[in-house]
């Protein structure tokens, strides 16, 4: 019950903070350990990533600069990141389905990296991925990314992606580092 009770708590909070996105409200910063973040959001999608028979591993840096950022945004935005990437693998048979999240300095900051080992964005669709309402998914609404990328962009980063070396995609973020 008090599970339930905090991920209602917090999917309130993530639609107060993409409605005060999208009114061009500034992110409410704090001092923040991404490697945090990022072990936070990878219990958050557990379940998720249970279900989708996805492995997860994780490469974080342990250097990190602090840096100044909205919790709830920075959340959200691995979140999506994290899920796109179990739906991309969701039909996958012939090879693992493997999460590989990734921290690192970054002359701008702190450089965070998605690699899922999916079948990759088709490169027609690749000019259009960022755009509201675009999906490629069967569920999606296609706002994720778009508003990902807003997000990452409010706090002075920067949100793309590249082709994985032999299968999927890896989202890449940067946030800059605590001044």
């Amino acid at each position: 019950m008090a599970r339930a009770v905090q991920e209602a708590n917090r999917a309130s909070d993530v639609i107060g903070r993409i409605r005060a996105l999208l009114q061009k409200t500034p992110p409410q910063m704090e001092r923040l350990d991404l490697n945090a973040v990022i072990r936070e959001v990878l219990t958050l999608a557990g379940n998720e990533l249970q279900r989708g028979g996805v492995t997860v591993r994780t490469g974080l840096a342990g250097d990190l600069p602090a840096v100044l950022g909205d919790p709830v945004q920075l959340r959200q935005v691995l979140l999506n990141l994290i899920l796109n990437g179990v739906e991309a693998m969701s039909t996958i048979t012939n090879w693992p389905r493997e999460l590989l999240i990734t921290s690192a300095r970054h002359p701008e900051g702190v450089l965070i990296q998605v690699h899922d080992s999916g079948v990759g964005v088709d490169p027609e669709q690749a000019d259009h991925i960022f755009e509201p309402f675009f999906t490629t998914q069967s569920q999606g609404i296609g706002m994720g990314l778009s508003v990902s990328r807003s997000m990452v962009e409010a706090h002075g980063g920067r949100l793309w992606f590249t082709p994985g070396s032999s299968h999927g995609t890896i989202f890449q973020f940067t946030v800059p580092k605590e001044d």
